[in-house]
Parts: structure tokens; C-alpha cells; sequence
């Protein structure tokens, strides 16, 4: 294994009527007053924002709304978020959400704390020196943000999507129960295990040496996340499988699952961060799409390890049939896999590219994803 450092501060509380323990929370942590973010109306239809405001008033834990997080949250109503924090001077973000409403809220937290323009730190343009504390409520398990430093914000005017990665925004505590997530429908169920998946395999594949422990942690989350989200699928209501899936999110991006690896990187989510920025789609779409054009491409690089996650996920002997196996996954589950499902024309790719190698060049990744590579993995996902 290569050395590592493992840092992860974010205090889970795990399990049924767990989010009514929020008000005592932040009153045990001596914080009075909160910017309290989220989306739009779905908090409210499923009784979760009075159960919330409720925790809240019976701690005397005041509260500033900012609602309205776009699913692909952008920045300019982050800043309207920064404004408020600042002038109303809170002590805490409590983000009550899915991985957009705490990606924003963590941006929040940043902005509130810095004189800059939050969007340099997303150039890579300043390290993120302070932030406050944020405090999650979790509503739909796939990004992984809960438990981790990362947050993913787009700027809407030049179409860019990019992330900030600090120790800063781990999240002090993060709520997850499952049965919080019952509502969520068979399309985002089949986008966030798409997103889990997208996770784990990402250095599982792309680093030059992944431990054997690390591979096996990596594909018993894979099956965990296609088994479970089957189930979720035919029974919206089971309890364990939704608890089953809601922790394998978490774990998939928590930094266990890369521990050891050798020079992974993210290229999948860049080249969907790119789409997302586009085309306003789905992240889970995004990675469905890619995913697999990625695979095709990169294989030949990796062909060992292509050919272990064949036998070990689906038993099967070659990396193409593999790749082949997880794309009819994905198509079953009712995800897509080509541009053409989302009605994303041929003429579309050299925009996808630009946009894809900008993020690459803010990634560091440009030596490798070049524009004719991005090019190659691009119309591989035309098909």
C-alpha cells in the first residue's frame, strides 16, 4: 500500500427519528442562531421542515431561511446565501437536503467567513483559511458530501462547474435516516446509485496500484449499491435496503475507499461536471453517460483490474464484457448511457470538450485529458 494520512472529523447519527435531535445538537454545541438552507418545497411535503423548525424553537435555536438550492446549485444564489449569513451574523449552516443543498450550504459557510469572492477558491485561486460550521440533515444518500470536505458549485454566466476540497467544510455533524429517503423517486434512486458506483471506482480503476483490500472494499460497495437499490426499486419502503444504500453512499466518498491507492484521479466526474454545467442535467445522468465511454477508452491501460471487476461484480472473463454488463445495469435501473438519450446531438461534442478541458486544466489533469482524448471518450458515449 502507499502511505496515506486519513482525516475524517464529521460525527454520523445514524437511524429513525434522528433529525428531531437537531435543535439539542446545535444547542449542546452553544450555537444560537443558523442560516437554514434548502430546496424547494419536498422538506415541507414530507414533514421534514416542521419537524426541523420544531427541534429548533424548543431549543431556542434562531433560524434564517434560504431555500430555493437548484439541484445543481448555482452560484449566484450561493451568494445571496453569503449575504445572508453575514448580515443576519449566524453561527452555523444547517443544511437540510440532498448533496446540492449541502454542496451550497458548504459554499456558504466558506463565503460567510472570507472577504473574497467564494469563486476563487474554486480556481484554485486561494486556499480556504476558515469556514463556519455546517450541520446536515441528509434527504437523499448519493454524493457522499455528508461525510466529507468537497462541494461542487456551477457558475451559470460561463457554464463552469467546478469543486472546492477543505477540512474546513466537513460537515461537525451529519443526520442520515433512512426513512427520510423513502420519497425519493425511482429515477433519482437509479441516478444516486449510478453516482455511488462513480465514487468508488474512480481511483479503483485509474490508480497504477489499488491494494486488494481496497478492491475488495470498493466491489462489496458496488454490489451493495446495485442489490440494494433493486430492492428499493420493487419496495420503496424497505427500511434496511434504504439504510443499507444510504450508508454505502456515505462510505463511497468518505476518503476510506482510496486509502492506499496509487495516483488516482476523478476523470469521470470531470467530463460530467462538464455535461452538468451544459446541459443542466442530473449529476447521476451525467456519470451514466460517461462512465461507460470512459471505460471503453481507458481499459487497455488498466486491463488487470478491468478484468477483476468483470469476474468479481458480474462473473464474467473479459473487460469489455464487463463494461458491457455494468451499461446494461445502468440501462435497467433506467439510467442513461448515451448522449442520444438525453438529446444530446453529435454536433454537441466539441462544445462538451472545451468545457471539460477548461475543468481539466483547473483539475491538473490537462497532460492526460487533452482535448483529443476528451474528443475519443466523447463519442464513445455517442453511441
Amino acid at each position: 500500500m502507499e502511505n496515506f494520512e486519513f482525516f475524517n472529523p464529521t460525527r454520523i447519527i445514524f437511524g429513525k427519528g434522528t433529525e428531531n435531535k437537531i435543535g439539542e445538537i446545535l444547542k449542546k454545541d452553544k450555537i444560537k442562531k443558523v442560516l437554514f438552507v434548502y430546496g424547494k418545497e419536498s422538506i415541507k411535503k414530507i414533514g421534514l421542515y416542521e419537524r426541523v423548525v420544531k427541534a429548533l424553537r424548543e431549543n431556542n435555536i434562531e433560524f434564517i431561511e434560504h431555500s430555493g438550492v437548484k439541484p445543481n446549485p448555482v452560484l449566484s444564489h450561493t451568494k445571496e446565501g453569503i449575504k445572508k449569513a453575514k448580515e443576519e451574523k449566524v453561527n452555523a449552516i444547517l443544511a437540510v437536503g440532498g448533496g446540492s443543498v449541502i454542496d451550497e450550504g458548504k459554499t456558504i459557510a466558506v463565503g460567510a467567513k472570507s472577504k473574497k469572492d467564494v469563486w476563487v477558491y474554486f480556481k484554485r485561486g486561494d486556499e480556504i483559511k476558515s469556514a463556519l460550521p455546517v450541520y446536515t440533515i441528509l434527504t437523499l444518500a448519493a454524493t457522499g458530501t455528508e461525510m466529507n470536505g468537497f462541494a461542487v458549485i456551477t457558475k451559470e454566466e460561463n457554464q463552469e462547474k467546478l469543486s472546492i476540497s477543505s477540512e474546513h467544510i466537513f460537515p461537525k455533524v451529519s443526520i442520515l435516516n433512512p426513512e427520510i429517503t423513502f420519497s425519493v423517486s425511482a429515477q433519482y434512486q437509479a441516478y444516486a446509485c449510478v453516482d455511488v458506483i462513480a465514487h468508488v471506482i474512480e481511483h479503483y480503476f485509474s490508480g497504477k496500484y489499488c491494494p486488494v483490500l481496497q478492491s475488495r472494499f470498493v466491489e462489496m460497495i458496488v454490489k451493495t449499491a446495485m442489490q440494494t437499490t433493486e430492492t428499493i426499486l420493487k419496495e420503496p419502503y424497505n427500511y434496511n435496503a434504504r439504510a443499507e444504500f444510504m450508508w454505502a453512499a456515505t462510505l463511497a466518498l468518505n476518503g476510506l475507499t482510496r486509502l492506499g491507492i496509487k495516483d488516482g484521479s476523478f476523470p469521470n466526474h470531470m467530463i460530467a461536471h462538464a455535461l452538468g454545467a451544459l446541459y443542466d442535467l442530473s449529476h447521476g445522468a451525467c456519470l451514466s453517460i460517461v462512465i461507460p465511454a470512459w471505460m471503453r477508452w481507458y481499459k487497455d491501460r488498466n486491463i488487470q483490474q478491468f478484468e477483476r471487476f468483470a469476474k468479481e461484480i458480474f462473473n464474467v472473463k473479459t473487460a469489455d464484457e464487463g463494461i458491457l454488463e455494468l451499461k446494461n445495469r445502468f440501462k435497467k435501473i433506467g439510467a442513461p448511457v448515451s448522449l442520444k438519450d438525453v438529446g444530446i446531438s453529435e454536433s454537441e461534442i466539441s462544445k462538451i470538450v472545451d468545457n471539460a478541458y477548461n475543468i481539466a486544466k483547473v483539475w491538473q489533469m490537462k497532460d492526460v485529458y487533452n482535448k483529443k482524448v476528451l474528443t475519443e471518450i466523447i463519442k464513445y458515449a455517442n453511441d
